[in-house]
């Protein structure tokens, strides 16, 4: 029998391609507790999963407080399904323990000085923050929208006695930027039920708050990534419902504006059954980014989302993990996307922090006639896209959007990332191919990796060597391995080609002598490249494709020939596969097999292209290829991999900027590819 959740009885009436209903929503919840309680004794036994061993804390003689932190982390996480299905039906059991009763104590317990299972508080730790306040923003997050779940179930005297607790936290220290909802959350819950609070540091929290925002409905949360959905939308859009439209209705516009701005283009980041995309950091949380969908039905005003493709999208990216037996670790989502993959975890995750990704389970607390409910299942514009691709262009956090009609995929292509991170500064993800870790051998997915042939690199000079003539103690071991780009700024679209730039390395190191410029031009199942390396000094370089797994122990099936002028390599596993293909500025393609860095499988193979330059100051170049990616198993064609008709490279483009192109595709399209001004153009 598999061990991972099936849809039973699906109603293919109401929901044509996941047969997923509020009932089954319902019934998945009660799956995913029945397996986390399986460490639950009795209604007294604490929630504690086992530690998972590596880089997620509490770490080997951690302090008891970080113990206590990772038992509130699975307590306050796991109510994210809990929550949802006491408020459906009070009486709800797990294992015979009656879900409303056993949340009340612990959290009872967790909030009352002195109890052997009580938090901290503030005062008896070092001044810092602490994982202890986002658990409070969450269970306030969600005892807002719910409170008749668990609140109403305590007597005044118990609520007063856990209040001491739940504001100290709430005034507390947070950090710079989404950690304020945390706070704020809190506080607005406390104030609505008549406590006292510091109502000017709640109003300086939503100030921060608002001034985060950037536009196309996104905010700044160090760089851009799902935190701007997950938290800046869907618990701001709760706390607007719930307290923000009577107390701060100023700030509930600004939540509600941008929120209603965010879902014209949030169907694009989800492939065509759903899937979504392995990107930015804290993956483990994988679906929490679907929690928008059902939060669209909360809004103020009608939202433009169909109910019937909200509700596709958001069981199809469920579904995309709880149905495979390799994404559960102890009876619980693994740390790590589709399974335990250490690599891909951040240090401040413990073993109940993936609960967080049943966020989407808030849909539960629409009514029952709510448009997510009520419509029909539809696959909204994939319905028309036929085979070409979408390009959905969000110029305030600098991000594209592709949506591949020939392939049912979507890409997130990254634009504003000013850190070397394989969670944000590849050049693509795509939801299908998830990503790799990076190889400081070369050949890393989805990225330029670079290695530096300079001798006085190679020998360990100091960087100003050239000037000073001092060869101060410098790490030449580290300079052998390939790093990817220092950062990734985006230089916005022009007739059709995006152009970004790909910074190699940053100053001290950088002046202007490591830029890759890039450009690119989507076409059906992939993208045309036409880069322009402006590298100043000996170098090698790799521009991997995505990495496809060795599932089952199976190798993928890599080819590789020459005809007319280009180079092409591809490579394949069953139902998917990825070709490349040279025109101009490569030496050759090669394939690598990389161990322990693919989301998939602890074996993956990579395609890629390579090139050295031992010139003591190269010339700029023009690297033109194609990327192409598929999920069949149908051989390519010479058309699909025959997508350029004519390629004129240009010294001078007319515009008066060096080294350009005009690129002319089978189909009679013509692109012009003109770096001019590009680095008056950077954004990020």
């Amino acid at each position: 029998m598999k061990k991972a959740f099936e849809v039973k009885n699906p109603d293919f009436e109401l929901s044509p391609y996941t047969g997923m209903t509020k009932k089954h929503y319902i019934e998945l919840a009660k799956y995913l507790l029945e397996r986390a309680f399986k460490h639950v004794d009795s209604i007294d036994t604490p929630l504690n999963f086992p530690i998972v061993p590596g880089k997620t804390y509490p770490q080997p003689n951690a302090p008891d407080w970080r113990y206590r932190s990772a038992e509130f982390e699975a307590l306050e996480r796991t109510f994210t399904l809990a929550a949802p299905l006491i408020h459906v039906d009070p009486e709800t059991t797990i294992k015979g323990i009656n879900l409303r009763d056993y949340y009340s104590l612990q959290l009872y317990n967790a909030f009352t000085p002195g109890h052997a299972n009580s938090l901290p508080l503030p005062e008896d730790l070092p001044d810092s923050n602490y994982q202890f306040t986002c658990e409070f923003g969450g269970l306030f997050k969600t005892l807002l929208l719910m409170p008749d779940t668990i609140w109403t179930n305590f007597t005044e005297k118990q609520k007063e006695e856990m209040v001491v607790t739940i504001s100290k936290w709430a005034h507390h220290r947070t950090t710079q930027n989404n950690w304020r909802i945390f706070n704020i959350v809190t506080l607005s819950f406390l104030k609505k039920y008549g406590y006292e609070i510091d109502d000017e540091l709640l109003k300086s929290h939503l100030l921060w708050v608002a001034s985060y925002h950037s536009g196309d409905g996104w905010y700044l949360e160090q760089t851009y990534n799902y935190y701007s959905i997950s938290l800046f939308i869907v618990y701001t859009t709760i706390w607007n419902r719930t307290f923000g439209d009577e107390y701060y209705p100023g700030i509930a516009e600004i939540i509600e504006k941008s929120a209603q701005k965010l879902m014209e283009s949030l169907t694009s980041f989800f492939g065509r059954d759903g899937y979504i995309n392995m990107w930015s950091r804290s993956i483990c949380y994988r679906t929490w980014v679907s929690g928008a969908f059902p939060v669209a039905f909360m809004l103020k005003d009608k939202t433009s989302l169909d109910g019937g493709w909200a509700r596709r999208l958001c069981s199809g990216s469920l579904l995309q993990f709880v149905t495979r037996e390799e994404f559960f670790c102890n009876e619980i989502p693994s740390l790590g996307f589709y399974g335990q993959k250490e690599y891909m975890v951040q240090n401040y995750s413990c073993a109940g922090s993936p609960f967080l990704m049943f966020l989407p389970f808030i849909c539960l607390a629409l009514p029952d006639d709510s448009p997510f409910w009520t419509a029909k299942e539809n696959e909204g514009m994939w319905e028309t896209l036929g085979d070409q691709s979408k390009r959905t262009i969000l110029e305030s956090p600098g991000l594209v959007l592709v949506n591949h009609g020939k392939t049912g995929t979507s890409e997130i292509v990254p634009g504003k990332v000013y850190y070397d991170d394989p969670n944000y500064s590849k050049l693509v993800y795509n939801t299908h191919f998830p990503w790799e870790d990076h190889n400081p051998q070369g050949g890393t997915s989805m990225e330029y990796s670079y290695r530096s042939q300079d001798p006085r690199d190679v020998r360990g000079d100091d960087v100003n060597f050239y000037l000073t003539g001092l060869a101060v103690a410098n790490d030449s071991e580290k300079n052998r391995a390939y790093t990817i780009s220092q950062s990734m700024l985006f230089n916005g679209v022009r007739n059709g080609v995006l152009y970004r730039q790909a910074i190699m390395r940053k100053p001290p190191n950088n002046g202007v002598g490591y830029i890759i410029d890039l450009a690119e031009i989507t076409i059906p199942g992939g993208v045309i490249r036409v880069d322009r390396s402006r590298l100043a000094f000996e170098y090698e370089l790799t521009l991997g494709h995505f990495g496809l797994p060795h599932l089952n122990g199976e190798k993928a099936v890599v080819k590789q020939f020459e005809a007319e002028g280009k180079k092409v390599i591809t490579a394949a596993i069953p139902g998917r596969q990825v070709a490349l293909i040279t025109y101009s500025g490569w030496d050759k393609l090669e394939s690598l097999v990389h161990q322990n860095r693919n989301a998939e499988a602890d074996e993956s193979t990579v395609i890629y292209a390579y090139k050295k330059r031992m010139a003591k100051n190269p010339p700029m170049e023009l690297m033109i290829s194609v990327m192409l990616h598929k999920r069949d198993d149908s051989a390519w064609t010479e058309a699909e991999l025959s997508p350029i008709k004519e390629i004129q490279i240009k010294e001078i483009m007319k515009g008066l900027s060096p080294l350009g192109a005009m690129i002319t595709l089978q189909n009679g399209e013509q692109y012009e590819i003109d770096f001019k001004d590009i680095d008056g153009h950077r954004t990020c």
